[in-house]
Order: C-alpha cells, then structure tokens, then sequence
C-alpha cells in the first residue's frame, strides 16, 4: 500500500481513484488508512467456492460509485499468474526459492523491468513505449552496459 500511495496523485472528490479488491476485509481498512473513502470509488469481488471450484462471484460496491459492471479482479489475478509463470521463486513448490527477502525483492525488480521495458506486445511496442516513458525498446544490452549517475 505504501508504494501504491507513494506513485499515485492524490486523489479528490473530483478525481477519485478506482480500486477493485476480493473479499479480504482488511482491505477495507487498509485503504481507510491511506486515503478519503470520498476519494476512491471501490468495488469488491467475493468468490462463494464449493471445495476449490468456484460457484459463484457477488460484487458490491464499499465506497463511492465505481461502474458496477467493470468490478473485477481478473488483471491481477492475470498479473499474478505471469509472475508465477516467469519467477521461479514465487511458485509455491520449487527448487528456485529464495533464501533472503531481499533476493526475492530483486528477482521481482528485474522482471518487472523486462516486462516493462523489454518484452514487446503483438504492436511490437512495450508496455513503457505505450505510456511514453521511452520511446524505443531496451534491450539488456542497452540494461547491463547503462552507467550509473551517482547523485
């Protein structure tokens, strides 16, 4: 939550930011904590499960008016699938863990980077060329040759 709150402008009335979570009610809290409830229009998915098969999804609306329909949590899910995919260290049974948080934090950096910077959608841009970061695709060449400006 603090780096969601530390990269995002400050929500208003007037812009409100639109968050979409499951059930966990901590959520709930920890969003009271950090931000207005007149500021986010915030929508929850709850998942009813018969054993580990879904039967069926409620959604409700916590605060504000987010569109009822967009209510989901399908992106995160996606993005937490392609994580578990290509770091090996998040899979639950593996020979990849890691033995420091610290590590995990960094094998987590380097491929938000690839994804990010490197890997190219169908359009053969990037996720950073579509929002004007950069404008052509790093390579790891480019990534592991950079020098470093220390401030």
């Amino acid at each position: 939550m603090e780096k969601m709150y530390s990269r995002l402008d400050l929500p208003s009335p007037d812009y409100k930011i639109e968050i979409f979570s499951d059930g966990y009610e901590e959520y709930e809290k920890c969003f009271a904590n950090y931000y207005a409830n007149t500021c986010i229009d915030y929508g929850q998915i709850i998942k009813i499960r018969e054993g580990s098969k879904v039967v069926d999804k409620i959604k409700r609306i916590v605060w504000g008016n987010p569109d009822f329909n967009s209510i989901d949590t399908v992106n995160v899910e996606n993005s937490n699938g392609i994580f578990r995919e290509r770091v090996g260290r998040l899979v639950r049974k593996t020979k990849c863990y890691s033995k420091l948080k610290s590590k995990l934090e960094c094998a987590i950096e380097i491929f938000q980077f690839y994804w990010n910077f490197i890997n190219e959608f169908k359009d053969k841009r990037t996720p950073a060329m579509i929002e004007d970061i950069v404008d052509q695709k790093i390579t790891w060449r480019m990534f592991l040759h950079a020098s470093i400006k220390y401030v």
